[in-house]
């Protein structure tokens, strides 16, 4: 299945995703897809231009981009969750030091590309992951960063999600 518009970047032809089985050391059946022996990946995505800073039509295609894109990754199994994110000049900067809170408006350092979005996802390994990354429209404007998603039992007690050791 090809994602992506004719002459833009993300117009290229990844084959099918399909679900896999058997992959050593993933995680056995997750009840939220269904998919077994995976593991999760965190999908940053970055760019340089926020969807307020496109035009209408281009604002308008992206957005139906998404949602074809989303819609192809619910039906292979390989979604968890998404959202966009307003541009940085909504975020706020937390930082505590010595007990102290102190905010600042924006992101710390200004830097051309910015976090517009996310994904989590579920894929039998790595090169699944950048597989179904290098679908997400972002990725044709600007880049998305890959990330395994810790689930190791530390990590999971304390988070709540496991019980302890």
């Amino acid at each position: 299945m090809a994602f992506g518009r004719p002459g833009v970047r993300g117009d290229v032809d990844f084959g099918p995703i399909r679900p896999t089985r058997g992959m050593t050391g993933a995680k056995p059946g997750n009840p939220i897809t269904g998919r077994e022996n995976t593991m999760k990946f965190l999908c940053l995505i970055c760019a340089d231009k926020t969807m307020e800073q496109m035009s209408e039509a281009d604002a308008e295609q992206h957005f139906q981009d998404y949602t074809e894109f989303t819609d192809a990754i619910r039906q292979s199994g390989h979604f968890v969750g998404c959202n966009r994110l307003l541009p940085p000049v909504a975020a706020t900067t937390v930082r505590v030091r010595k007990g102290k809170i102190s905010t600042t408006d924006g992101p710390y350092v200004e830097t051309k590309e910015q976090l517009g979005g996310y994904y989590v996802i579920e894929a039998k390994d790595l090169n699944e992951a950048i597989l179904v990354a290098a679908r997400i429209p972002g990725a044709w404007i600007g880049c998305v960063e890959v990330r395994p998603i810790a689930e190791d039992a530390k990590t999971l007690t304390a988070l709540g999600l496991a019980a302890p050791v």
